[in-house]
């Protein structure tokens, strides 16, 4: 056998699905053979490889293995004279094995080999060729040089920004996205490091095989796309840690013993003050935009009080400081709390949701205004006032927001955003189907086709870069099965279609996925329109799991005679209450927990007076994520509330 494929998959099933439609059309012609290792995933992974691709070997763990445990299971079970690992979260064009096997067989002192990746918005990914993290060039990584000097060949060594990206080079590191290898190759300078549980591991291999002998290489005669971020949430606390903590494993692993004393410990220092500096810039990034937007209007506040004393009043000082240091604030953060709960912050930015929660902000300021003592209420023509400032001038400040290209800001949709659909007329009724339920954003200006006897086509995929110009199109849907993948992948590399996004339509009609990242349920549309998963959702569930551990704590004294022991009732609203717990979770199962979602007090299923098979818990737990209403929670600790107390 040539060729073995190894897909390690966690909880990407919509992205699998395409990955391996992928993979299917590139491999008619290799004798190749497809695992699937899934990590516990429980998102319905397995059922839906088993049920769409029996072609290929499923592994299914029963936990969560990490990445080299997972690959290593299947290398061992693998037969092909080359294995490939291949992330979930790519697609490859239907020549991309025939090119690189043909590289491999042509290349005999290549151990392995990694290819050109873009990201879903077309952008090349600097990861795909890199040079070997020494502790220096490490060092040049983590201070910043790197990125202030990509070309240099002293300070760009870490993405080899000194290579050009269009021609084929002799490199260090191979991406575990796609790294091609000869099974002779690992049988001789090892599987992957098991140490390591994720991210790293691609690293360490890389440089095994160069101290094996073998050279690797980075190929740009074929591309992929790879939605970078796709399997980890790469926002996160735990992506930092993990990431870093990797960096320090290799560090230890193949440079330790060489290195000793200052500059040992100064390599360490400086990965943890990395480590500290990118959680600070997360949360940073996180409260920039809000705080701009406080700072605004508490400047207009500030600038406008002394000419309305002097128009109203007659004099200055009116007011006491109490005003500005005290009342504008909680004016303030009532209404930034609005545009949250509005879905006005997240990305990417919608100016009616923003609009909304200005609205809805300062209707709540005025009833908070009606309740204050008479002392305390101050103008209620300057509430007015800030609120026409706060409407007019923070949403033209997100058009500058996107003339500088901030992140969540460089694709503000209009009203209705324009869409364009490149497929056939089937492909694209069916992709319509499933954004139906976001109908209300999208203006779908028409489809491109290649089909000779459409008539209903604007024209085809040579006029593509002329019908975005002219219908000035925002976003353009792929239908793969219409389209192949090299005719998506070449059209997303067009530098034409640079400010455009882009997003793919499965072949079984069943999702839409696309962008750069994930990382926000703006850039899947599927069938499930409510999920749970919606970052809206999720607020709002945490919302309620606060308030209501408020009041339970609040009335302390009447709720426990409804709830034994006492103890554990406290104990529960306190866990609710810090974030460990939630007060109605997914049914648990064999299985483990959906990670979306904390382990609950209560759970859908508590009615249910018998043991009940993981296939209909599972079932339940869709039903409960699918359509997900705040009045749901309330409903089962309603029915349940006697239960609150429970472990």
């Amino acid at each position: 056998m040539k060729l073995s494929i190894v897909i390690v998959n966690y909880n990407v099933k919509y992205f699998l699905e395409q990955c391996l439609h992928s993979v299917r059309k590139a491999i008619k012609e290799i004798d190749c053979e497809v695992f699937v290792v899934d990590n516990n995933s429980v998102d319905d992974s397995c059922e839906m490889v088993l049920e769409k691709f029996p072609e290929v070997i499923l592994i299914a763990n029963k936990h969560n293995k990490g990445f080299s445990s997972a690959n290593n299971q299947a290398i061992r079970q693998s037969k092909g004279e080359y294995i490939l690992l291949l992330n979930p979260d790519t697609l490859v064009q239907e020549d991309t094995f025939i090119k690189t096997v043909r590289f491999m067989d042509s290349t005999p002192d290549a151990g392995g080999l990694g290819v050109k990746m873009i990201d879903g918005n077309g952008v090349f990914l600097p990861e795909s060729k890199r040079g070997l993290p020494t502790p220096l060039t490490a060092a040049y990584k983590i201070f910043g040089l790197s990125s202030l000097f990509p070309k240099s060949k002293r300070f760009g060594k870490y993405h080899l920004g000194y290579l050009d990206m269009n021609e084929n080079h002799e490199v260090d590191v191979l991406s575990g996205a796609f790294m091609l290898m000869r099974k002779s190759v690992l049988d001789e300078v090892g599987l992957l490091d098991e140490t390591f549980f994720m991210y790293g591991e691609d690293i360490d291999l890389s440089y095994r095989i160069q101290l094996g002998g073998y050279k690797n290489y980075y190929c740009s005669d074929t591309t992929i796309v790879h939605y970078k971020g796709e399997s980890t949430k790469k926002n996160s606390l735990n992506y930092v840690l993990v990431f870093y903590n990797a960096m320090e494993i290799f560090f230890k692993k193949h440079f330790q013993s060489r290195i000793i004393g200052l500059f040992s410990l100064g390599v360490k220092f400086a990965i943890y003050l990395r480590a500290f500096l990118a959680i600070l810039k997360r949360f940073l990034t996180a409260i920039a935009i809000p705080a701009i937007d406080a700072t605004l209007i508490w400047l207009f506040f500030i600038l406008l009080l002394p000419h309305w004393e002097i128009h109203k009043f007659g004099q200055n000082g009116i007011y006491p400081d109490a005003y500005t240091t005290i009342i504008v604030p909680v004016y303030i953060l009532v209404m930034l709390l609005s545009i949250l709960y509005s879905g006005g912050y997240d990305k990417p930015y919608k100016k009616l949701p923003f609009i909304r929660g200005i609205l809805v902000g300062f209707g709540s300021i005025f009833l908070f205004y009606s309740l204050l003592n008479e002392n305390l209420r101050f103008s209620r023509a300057m509430i007015i006032f800030a609120m026409l400032f706060a409407s007019m001038f923070l949403p033209l400040l997100r058009l500058i927001y996107k003339k500088l290209n901030v992140s969540g800001y460089n694709h503000i949709l209009r009203k209705k955003a324009n869409i364009l659909l490149a497929g056939n007329a089937d492909d694209a009724e069916k992709t319509i189907e499933i954004i139906k339920g976001n109908l209300d954003q999208f203006n779908v200006v028409g489809r491109i086709s290649d089909t000779s006897n459409d008539k209903e086509k604007l024209g085809t995929l040579d006029d593509i870069a002329d019908i975005v110009r002219i219908h000035r199109v925002d976003e353009i849907i792929f239908c793969s099965t219409t389209l192949t993948t090299s005719e998506i992948i070449d059209s997303m590399m067009l530098p034409e279609l640079s400010r455009i996004s882009f997003k793919i339509a499965s072949p079984d009609g069943i999702a839409v996925i696309g962008s750069s990242s994930i990382l926000t349920n703006n850039d899947l549309y599927d069938i499930e329109i409510n999920s749970i998963s919606k970052p809206i959702n999720l607020r709002n569930k945490r919302t309620f799991d606060i308030a209501f551990s408020l009041i339970l704590l609040i009335f302390f004294p009447i709720t426990l005679f409804a709830n034994k022991p006492f103890g554990k009732l406290l104990k529960n609203s306190f866990k609710v209450l810090i974030g460990k717990r939630t007060w109605v979770g997914f049914t648990p199962n064999t299985k483990a927990n959906p990670p979306i979602l904390r382990q609950g007090i209560l759970h859908p299923a508590m009615d249910k007076k018998r043991t009940i098979s993981d296939k209909t818990v599972e079932k339940i737990n869709r039903l409960y994520a699918k359509d997900y209403r705040i009045i749901n929670d309330i409903s089962i600790i309603a029915r349940h509330r006697k239960h609150l107390s429970q472990q």
